[in-house]
């Protein structure tokens, strides 16, 4: 039988690790209110972790917490004490890239493993064998790593050192994602979690002498967003990154939507049975993959780094807005004896609308909005517009707990 690698599905909340683990993934990872890369995401509180890894390993899904900034003296104490407190709700791993961080929680933690984060440079096989050395269990590519030379790396370490790669979501522009322009240009650290996303910004040239007077830059003649990576997605390549040996496949966005994790957890994982099962009906359902993957929020797509070095395509000069086809409504907390679906809403929708159920086995229902009343009152509405009203919401057909509800708008393009 082919190897079957892991789906490693990223989350911003308790909602969104529910619906990953629910909606296909292997492994989730998440993020603490501290040590980790994405300050702007919600992140999880310990009560929420401790929740959260009950969930999933009920379900036999894993759990990774981020603890991957680069750590400054003032950190590791306070680190220190952090995961004594994790100790308590044992995650499957911790996320790492700092060594002061690693040694820290070995030190505390050494019955948790450690995973080496893509933001430790990990290119070639020599600091694979380092970190393997140290106590590691696996090392995360950087994401400039070609699929040949993730061959050789694999060739050159020990079998039980596994490999994790990303394989779905933005391209830093930053090598490994160590960026400084954002500290540079707003006081807001990319390495300590507050990434303002100045890649994705238009530029222009001011001379010294002439304030104001803005002069335009021109990679080519298309335009100025010179930053501007598109969308890494591996979809259709998932044999050849099976074949150079890795061991987890990882989507990036600890900032997305459930409505985004839900999708992209859905698809790889068919994708990823329909090939260990057989290759031709992995073949012969890739149209439904890509229509699938599709609606996402997404800046068009592209296979970055793994067959070589990207060129000018790779880019979007012209504008920093992503595709969007799909507004997310909510997940059916749960149905009632009626057919109600308790649902905490998300984006305003009415009686008499066509939405869809997303169902983790890969349907999608349309259904009519029959009816909407307040959860609390009983009281019916025409419309939904309160974001995060709990709602009793009847619909043509009864959903099942954990259904994510959606509605397909005509594709837009949102400004970032």
């Amino acid at each position: 039988m082919k190897k079957h690698p892991e789906l490693l599905i990223p989350a911003s909340s308790l909602e969104v690790l529910k619906t990953a683990v629910v909606f296909g993934a292997d492994a989730v990872y998440i993020g603490g209110e501290a040590f980790g890369l994405r300050a702007k995401a919600k992140n999880f509180s310990l009560e929420e972790m401790a929740e959260g890894i009950r969930f999933a390993h009920a379900r036999g899904v894993k759990v990774y917490v981020t603890a991957n900034i680069l750590a400054h003296n003032q950190d590791l104490e306070e680190a220190g004490a952090y995961f004594e407190e994790l100790k308590e709700i044992r995650p499957d791993a911790l996320i790492i890239s700092d060594p002061g961080m690693f040694l820290t929680a070995k030190e505390v933690c050494p019955e948790i493993e450690i995973h080496i984060s893509t933001q430790a440079n990990n290119v070639n096989y020599r600091t694979f064998q380092f970190w393997k050395e140290q106590g590691a269990s696996r090392v995360v590519t950087g994401r400039e790593l070609s699929l040949e030379e993730i061959r050789q790396i694999r060739k050159r370490i020990p079998e039980d050192l596994e490999i994790e790669t990303f394989v779905h979501g933005a391209m830093c522009i930053s090598y490994s994602g160590r960026c400084l322009l954002s500290n540079y240009f707003t006081g807001r650290d990319a390495n300590r979690g507050a990434c303002t996303h100045p890649c994705r910004w238009k530029y222009a040239v001011v001379e010294e002498t002439r304030p104001g007077e803005y002069m335009p830059v021109y990679e080519n003649e298309r335009g100025t967003y010179l930053f501007n990576s598109k969308d890494l997605c591996m979809i259709g390549h998932l044999p050849d990154l099976i074949e150079a040996g890795i061991d987890s496949l990882k989507v990036e966005g600890r900032m997305k939507t459930a409505l985004y994790v839900a999708t992209v957890a859905r698809t790889y994982r068919r994708a990823l049975d329909d090939y260990v099962q057989d290759p031709k009906r992995y073949k012969d359902h890739m149209p439904w993959y890509l229509e699938q993957i599709s609606n996402c929020t997404y800046r068009q797509f592209t296979t970055g780094f793994f067959y070589g070095r990207p060129d000018e395509h790779a880019q979007i000069y012209d504008n920093n807005t992503y595709i969007k086809e799909y507004t997310y409504l909510g997940i059916v907390q749960k149905v009632d004896g009626q057919g109600r679906c308790l649902v905490e809403q998300r984006n305003k929708f009415s009686v008499g609308e066509t939405i869809e159920i997303m169902k983790p086995d890969g349907r999608d229902v349309p259904v009519l909005v029959e009816a909407i009343q307040d959860a609390q009152s009983g009281t019916s509405q025409i419309s939904a517009p309160h974001a995060r009203q709990l709602l009793l919401v009847t619909l043509s057909e009864a959903p099942d707990a954990m259904d994510l509800l959606r509605r397909e708008d005509k594709p837009v393009q949102a400004v970032l």
